[in-house]
């Protein structure tokens, strides 16, 4: 029934974060009209997560070697934060052109296939 996910990211800046996922992550993408991109994205996982109420929802990119990631985006220029140690995963973020903060984890957990 389900063929894939859609995600929205809410930006104050959407058309310096599109040419930051084209030119820096380089995702491949289309153009769907007035340079209104949508990007594709590998394989994505969904989870739950238990709230107090019924709060927003979380993005998160996920990558194979957090360290790498780091070293790369640095090199391009793109600041990211420390890398802290959860017990499901390594975890950084990257700062947008926006301003956003963007999360991106190395899992360890198990991941579906």
């Amino acid at each position: 029934m389900i063929t894939g996910a859609h995600s929205v990211l809410f930006t104050q800046d959407a058309e310096a974060d599109r040419a930051f996922f084209r030119d820096v992550l380089g995702l491949a993408n289309v153009d769907a009209g007035d340079g209104w991109l949508i990007f594709a994205l590998p394989p994505a996982e969904l989870s739950f997560h238990p709230a107090a109420d019924q709060g927003g929802h979380e993005t998160y990119l996920l990558c194979d070697d957090i360290h790498a990631f780091v070293t790369k985006m640095t090199e391009l220029g793109v600041k990211t934060g420390g890398i802290a140690q959860e017990s499901w995963g390594q975890m950084t973020n990257i700062t947008l052109p926006s301003g956003s903060l963007l999360g991106v984890y190395q899992p360890t957990h198990i991941r579906p296939q």
